[in-house]
């Protein structure tokens, strides 16, 4: 198995990191590379500037518009980005829907949606889990009753990511409780601006609301929304899964947080520390680890071989190790890793300065700022998009039968 790049795939990779380096803005950037906390404009501007040039969907095939990139371009694409400090591209549209409407939506369906996704003018939410239906989501209760050409659609959804920016919402609902509880769910795209649906966001304890309630009292949605046919959503859930699983993995997100890692550690005078250094030193290796089983699945893909369906295994070690360096920039830190206030840090008083002034240290970087809210945040990595626990049996079961 051969991991290193082609000549021709190096240039790829240095017209990549030359194009994004060009066109990123830098005030982006820098919210990036510090983990300030970005606005919908900025997520939204960068989303549209790659929609531009044809790279928002950059992983869709020539036909829907996409590039046509293979695996290996797009994992440089994705490495690009990360490094220079590029947001994420918010998967709910290019990553998720759209490849559901690609391969179960039809012809109408695709020519309505997929350009708005590929442009960055439509924004997505994903309407999955709800209150009593997170890991175990065929146990889902939220109901869609069809009365003609519209369903009636009823019930709530919870921990939708930046669901208050949402424009459109993919929803799975309930459409018959007969036979096993995976047999009765559909597929539906549902306007967020229709009567009835109510977005309340959830205030998280790093004091931010990414995430939100979303009620439906009786919202007409018509039936020519639905994806594919009725009471087969759960075939294009799991289609859909195995798309976020990997993306939770984000390894080239992991690369660029260690760097940020070294650099609080040396700025906060803790690199020369022996033990912190053995941590460092071990989370680099499982970074290392990662990216060489993300590049073993791309050069299966490369061969035309079947690789092992590991979507499970990329999100745990990914999400962990998100977890790991959000804790040691949390030590490197020490006391300066203070809660990110929102209203202290646009009136300039960010992590170190607002120590300063708390226990007379001498500070005034804006490197620790966000330190606590990225700790904070990173808890839900190994619980969401199905809790790792539940990963590892679906991993054992698919290697071990």
């Amino acid at each position: 198995m051969d991991l290193a790049f082609t000549p021709e795939e190096q240039q790829f990779r240095e017209d990549m990191r030359d194009w994004v380096k060009t066109h990123l803005p830098a005030d982006i950037a820098h919210k990036v590379h510090n983990a300030l906390r970005l606005s919908r404009d900025d997520m939204q501007r960068w989303g549209k500037i790659l929609g531009q040039k044809g790279w928002l969907g950059y992983s869709w095939p020539v036909e829907f518009g996409g590039p046509g990139w293979s695996a290996v371009q797009k994992h440089l694409f994705e490495e690009a980005c990360a490094l220079a400090g590029a947001p994420r591209v918010l998967p709910f549209g290019p990553v998720m829907v759209a490849p559901v409407i690609m391969a179960f939506g039809n012809a109408e369906q695709q020519q309505r949606f997929l350009p708005g996704i590929a442009s960055g003018d439509v924004w997505w939410s994903q309407g999955y889990s709800e209150p009593g239906s997170g890991s175990d989501l065929a146990s889902l209760q939220c109901k869609a009753e069809r009365q003609g050409d519209t369903y009636i659609v009823n019930g709530q959804k919870t921990w939708t990511t930046l669901g208050q920016y949402g424009d459109w919402i993919f929803c799975l609902v309930r459409t018959s409780h007969e036979g096993k509880p995976q047999a009765g769910i559909s597929f539906l795209l549902i306007d967020m601006k229709s009567p009835g649906v109510t977005v309340r966001p959830i205030v998280l304890l790093d004091g931010g609301a990414d995430v939100n309630e979303v009620w439906f009292d009786n919202v007409e949605v018509p039936a020519h929304n639905l994806i594919g046919e009725e009471n087969k959503g759960w075939t294009y859930a799991k289609h859909l899964l195995s798309h976020e699983r990997t993306n939770i993995a984000d390894v080239n997100r992991s690369k660029l947080e260690l760097e940020r890692l070294k650099r609080i550690a040396k700025a906060e005078g803790m690199y020369g520390d022996l033990r912190l250094r053995d941590e460092i030193a071990k989370l680099e290796v499982d970074v290392v680890a990662l990216e060489m089983l993300v590049l073993r699945v791309l050069s299966a893909q490369k061969t035309g071989k079947n690789s092992l369906d590991i979507a499970g295994l990329l999100k745990i070690r990914g999400s962990e190790i998100q977890q790991r360096y959000a804790e040691l920039m949390m030590l490197a830190a020490g006391p300066f890793s203070l809660p990110l206030i929102q209203d202290a840090m646009e009136a300039g008083w960010q992590g170190d300065q607002a120590a300063a002034g708390l226990f007379g240290f001498p500070g005034g970087d804006v490197h620790c700022a966000p330190l606590a809210s990225t700790y904070f945040n990173m808890r839900k990595t190994t619980i969401y998009g199905g809790s790792n626990e539940v990963q590892r049996n679906i991993v054992a079961q698919t290697v071990l039968g």
